[in-house]
Order: C-alpha cells, then structure tokens, then sequence
C-alpha cells in the first residue's frame, strides 16, 4: 500500500510538472490576469473568447488594434527620428490609452517637438464654431501654439521655420463639412509649397468606410467648409483622404495605417473611447446625428442638443415624426418634441450600423420644408453658407421645386457612383473587410 501512495504521489508531481511546461496552467497569478481579456466582464470570462470577437468586435480590443500614433511609435518611429517635428493636433489626438500624442513626443528620445498648429476651435477643442483663435506659447512646453484658425488657416512659411517634418493626428468624424480634414488639406499644400513632408497618422472613420451618401461637392463651392471634390458622406479615413487630396497637391507624402482595422468597422467596435472633438461633438449620438440634423443652415431648420434635435418654428411636430418615421429610414427613430417657439423632434439611433446619417439628413431637410414654411438661401456672385455645406445649389434648387426625398436621392445617386469610382485607387489595402 505504501509503494502504491509513492507511485501516485510521484505521477501527480510528473504531470504538474508537464502542464506547467506545455502551458495547460498559468504559473502565476500575474499570468493568469494577463490572459483574461482586458474587457471581459464577470458574466463572460467563461464564454468562448473567439465567439466574443465575431459577435462584437469592440469587445476584443487590445493589441490586435492599433491607431497610427502607436503604429508610428512602436514600429515606425524610423519616420520621425532625429527630425524637428511640427504637430498638427488638438484635445483628440490621443492614443488607444488617452494619452496625448503630443505628451508622447514630448516624452520620446530621439525626437524633437518644436511646434503645435491647432485647427478650428483651438488646441483644447473648446472655442465655439467659427470663433477666431490665437497663436500662443504652450504654457507647460514652452513651443509654440500656432492658430490655424486665425489671423491664417494655412500654415505660413515664419510658423513653419525650423520644421523638418510636418505630423498630422486630428480624430475626424467622416463629414465633408467638419474642417478638421480641411486644415489637413492646407497642411499639405503648405508643406509642399515649403518643401517639408508630411506624415498622416491613421484613425478610423466613425461612420465606418463604407458609407458614400449625400450630394457631391461641385467646383464652384468649394470653401474651407467643403475643401475638395467629395460627398457628404466620403467613407475615407483621414489618411485616405489625404492621399485622395494629395493627387492635386503632389506634397511627400507618409500615411501611418492602423492595425487591426478594417472598412467595415464604425467607431464603437475599435473599442476606443470617444474623445469630444468640439463643443458640439461631445459623444458618438452627435457624430452620427451630425448630418441627421445640420444640413439646414439659414433656411429655418435648426439643429440643437448637439445634434440630437430637429425642427423649426411653425412646424408641426407630430406630422413631422410620423412622415419621417413612415420613411424609408434605417436604424432610426424621431420622437415629437417641441423646443421654445419651435416644433420638431428629436433622434433616437437604434442602430448604428444600420442608420446613413446623410440620407436620413436630406430626409429630414425635405419633409420639414414640405410641413413647413421656410427658406431657401441663394447664392450669387457669392456663395451662401446654405450652398457651401450642401457643396451645391441644386438642393436647393429641389427644396424650391418641391421635390420628394426619394426624388432628391436619385438625383444625386449618379454623382455618388462616379465619385466611387475615383475613390477606389485611394483606399488603403490594410482595410479590406
């Protein structure tokens, strides 16, 4: 009996000793936290972590997924080292861990920070839209704070002395209007003008890269508001935006991809939290909403709630929900509400994936104008804001003759499959679904 307890005891030592080795348990408690996923709750530690990422790809976030900020520092940094680096960012230039892109360059060795060119609503994001900014010298570094929404909204050649290299990482929210991608297309052609290169540090798009919707910009009104010949709805990331732009512009040119990522993503499956990128732009429902709600400039259609409520005065709130929610609109819902002296109604997003923002934003435009009586806004020798935003007149011009929604997107359906075509040779191959 003795000899028979020491055989067994010896086996069970053996094969404690060959689990370890081969990796059937962890060996310590360190170990074991480590292969826990970041995010997984109490309710799903069990679960088949495979399962988890099919059904919901955010929740799988870690280092499968990287922003061109960490791809740049951690296998690219050859781009920038031993360079005298201007930044062109703001309070969303961070990185999968909220840390500032301009705390990491601050922090790197072999690299040197020497300048900070902010875009509309300043480097911390709080200026209003369209409120003017001025330059200043950054009170923790000590390096300039150049305003590129001020006095000029391209950088000059004295903002860009002493530069050798010109970095871009600015989160955008994937409308041709929002000028964030603007200050990048005047970026370049400063640069180019300048002779330094740009390198484009990679971000997803949150409306997802496969979105194309919306009237496409005509030469005539091209703005800072509207910078280049594309839809409301381009379904770029900003480094592919870039390259697109830069087939005008010809500067030397880098784009940092991210990893991990693909064109069929929107936001909330990187796993990132959202950073506010203006004032209006505080979470996910307002990027989304943006186009829902804000194609209306200076016709008497408002927006506010940061993009979660629409309508105007004299408009019937009830009607207007009920034809808006009797429309052929995915992924969203409009609930009566009426606002002060006005009336309208306010989103609901029932499905992320589902709702195109700039349909349902030219849906929402028609019927009011159908409702009620508003105004057209015209341009002539110049352009009206109404006409920049749209990136033409021809909305207007069917709001005035009276058209239908479904007749205003089949108008504009040729120009986005032509503007498809053309986007094809600038996307990026890493973001294949």
């Amino acid at each position: 009996m003795r000899k028979i307890i020491i055989i067994i005891v010896i086996i069970v030592i053996l094969f404690a000793f060959f689990a370890e080795r081969v990796g059937i348990f962890p060996e310590t408690a360190e170990e074991l936290t480590e292969q826990t996923p970041e995010n997984a709750s109490e309710e799903v530690l069990g679960e088949d972590p495979e399962q988890e990422a099919v059904e919901d790809p955010g929740d799988m976030f870690g280092e499968e997924f990287m922003l061109g900020n960490e791809v740049l520092m951690e296998k690219s940094f050859e781009l920038i080292e031993g360079r005298q680096v201007g930044l062109v960012t703001n309070q969303s230039g961070v990185n999968s861990r909220g840390k500032s892109t301009i705390e990491v360059l601050k922090e790197k060795e072999g690299v040197e920070l020497a300048a900070l060119y902010a875009p509309e609503h300043g480097l911390d994001g709080t200026a209003a839209a369209g409120e003017y900014v001025e330059s200043y010298e950054h009170e923790k570094y000590g390096i300039p704070v150049y305003s590129l929404y001020g006095q000029t909204r391209m950088p000059t050649e004295e903002m860009l002395e002493g530069i050798d290299l010109l970095l871009y990482d600015i989160q955008d929210i994937g409308a041709r209007s929002y000028t964030y991608i603007s200050t990048l297309n005047y970026c370049m052609i400063a640069a180019e003008k300048y002779d330094l290169p740009v390198v484009v540090l990679d971000r997803p798009n949150p409306l997802g890269g496969t979105l194309v919707e919306g009237p496409v910009m005509e030469e005539r009104f091209i703005s800072f508001v509207g910078v280049d010949i594309l839809p409301k709805a381009h379904g770029m990331t900003v480094g592919e935006l870039a390259l697109y732009f830069n087939r005008n512009i010809g500067v030397d040119l880098t784009v940092v991809p991210m990893e991990g990522y693909d064109r069929g993503m929107i936001y909330q499956d990187t796993g990132l939290s959202w950073v506010q990128t203006s004032p209006n732009i505080p979470d996910l429902e307002a990027v989304f909403g943006y186009m829902v709600c804000g194609l209306g400039e200076d016709t008497g259609v408002v927006q506010a709630e940061d993009f979660k409520w629409i309508g105007g005065k004299g408009l019937d709130g009830e009607k207007y929900a009920e034809k808006l929610n009797a429309s052929d609109l995915k992924g969203i819902k409009f609930i009566p509400e009426a606002k002060n002296d006005k009336g309208g109604a306010r989103i609901k997003i029932i499905d992320y994936r589902e709702l195109n923002p700039a349909k349902a934003g030219i849906y929402a435009l028609t019927i009011a104008f159908k409702l009620g009586e508003f105004t057209v806004p015209e341009s002539s020798d110049t352009n009206v804001m109404f006409d920049k935003i749209m990136g033409t007149d021809k909305m207007g011009q069917y709001l005035k003759e009276g058209l239908y929604p479904e007749e205003i997107m089949e108008r504009f359906a040729p120009g986005i499959e032509e503007f498809k075509g053309k986007r094809r040779e600038y996307l990026l191959d890493d973001y294949k679904p």
